[in-house]
């Protein structure tokens, strides 16, 4: 079976949903699909360069190939002409696309053309059916809708949601496909020895004896630091010990970003807060071996996967009920999960700061859970019964 994904880009600096393909692809491969994935040189909105990558020619990767194309003429949104020439060549040559986004010109637009050449799609909305998401600029997105998306849905195979939950609310603007529910993956951090954990304290001036509580996402308006920073302001009134690293960044709204770190740097957490920026690779996997909570209070999640990641790292997560494996993380004793409420949120983390061998049951299981249903291996499985069923060997 020969598979086409279609991702507008896969820059670290969008966050995971776009980097999944990077983790799909390679256990597909594994399973005896043929994988190409088509994309841009996409990294990010404001004057950022493009990745530095061969345009035009596959790059072969993990057993698959990956082409990237200039992004070109519409850069803040992703578009790359060159991309959609290309597919216009070579749909013909696949059995399936598998398109990573909605409300991108450049899925769009792939979306459009897998329909007049009769290659069978799906479609990942990348929680962009979500009624909070599609509230921002309402407007637009719904005009977008009518023109161009609403046929892209009806004409789709079926549409890809990363958990029920988040199938159950997307809107489908009167579209009626079918729903594939198949949770996205994570890689296990590959730790180096308690050395490095201890080293990473120091570096960063966290005595070994204080708890870390880890943000790492984007900073976003929609990941709830508008209750985190108050929250943790409140924990250190009432004495809590702890130290707060909020790693991350925002290519997409750096104001935003220097409106919260300079919240931090004017707040009692000023002394017991590191601010680290976007984070990858040794430094990463540093943090979450350091960490003792991760927290994610967002207004809404499709899936989280951050929280994933934190968990096949073996933290126990605190995290709203709008991140839609809630209820996963529920059932599994994974972490602590209520509404989104300051005073809630003051309780949760002062429930896991204040019990440390709750702390590490629950780590335990978050590690044990993810490892089961969040590896690659897994998804691979799942999504390849999908697609038999969408497009049955002949």
């Amino acid at each position: 079976m020969k598979i086409l994904h279609i991702v507008p880009s896969i820059s670290l600096i969008y966050g995971g949903p776009s980097q999944m393909v990077l983790g799909l692809a390679p256990a597909l491969v594994k399973e005896g699909v043929e994988v190409t994935v088509i994309t841009t040189n996409s990294n990010g909105d404001n004057g950022q360069k493009p990745l530095n990558v061969p345009l035009n020619e596959p790059v072969k990767q993990d057993g698959y190939e990956i082409l990237y194309f200039r992004c070109a003429p519409f850069r803040r949104y992703k578009f790359s002409l060159d991309l959609v020439n290309w597919l216009k060549r070579h749909a013909c040559e696949f059995d399936l696309a598998h398109i990573h986004a909605l409300f991108s010109p450049v899925s769009s637009v792939a979306a459009t053309i897998c329909r007049q050449q009769k290659l069978p799609y799906i479609l990942r909305p990348l929680g962009t059916l979500d009624p909070a998401d599609l509230r921002k600029k309402k407007l637009l997105k719904h005009l977008y809708a009518a023109i161009i998306e609403r046929q892209n849905l009806a004409g789709a195979a079926a549409i890809h949601f990363t958990s029920d939950q988040e199938a159950k609310i997307s809107s489908r603007f009167g579209v009626n496909t079918q729903d594939l529910v198949i949770p996205l993956g994570v890689v296990p951090p590959q730790f180096s020895n308690q050395r490095q954990e201890n080293l990473v304290r120091n570096q960063l001036g966290i005595p070994c004896d204080v708890p870390v509580i880890l943000f790492m996402s984007r900073i976003d308006p929609k990941k709830g630091l508008n209750l985190l920073i108050p929250a943790l302001e409140k924990l250190l009134a009432i004495g809590c010990n702890f130290h707060f690293v909020l790693a991350g960044t925002n290519p997409q709204d750096p104001d935003y970003e220097q409106n919260i770190i300079a919240q931090i740097q004017n707040s009692p957490l000023r002394s017991h807060s590191t601010i680290t920026g976007f984070v990858t690779g040794e430094l990463k996997a540093s943090l979450l071996q350091a960490a003792d909570v991760f927290v994610l209070p967002s207004y809404y999640e499709n899936f989280g996967i951050a929280v994933a990641e934190a968990m096949v790292a073996g933290i126990p997560v605190v995290i709203s009920d709008q991140v839609h494996i809630c209820h996963q993380i529920r059932e599994s004793q994974s972490g602590w999960v209520g509404r989104l409420d300051v005073q809630v949120l003051v309780n949760l983390l002062q429930a896991a700061l204040e019990n440390p061998q709750e702390r590490q049951r629950r780590g335990i299981n978050a590690q044990q859970y993810a490892l089961q249903n969040y590896s690659w291996d897994a998804i691979a499985h799942q999504t390849i019964e999908a697609y038999q069923q969408i497009r049955p060997s002949p």
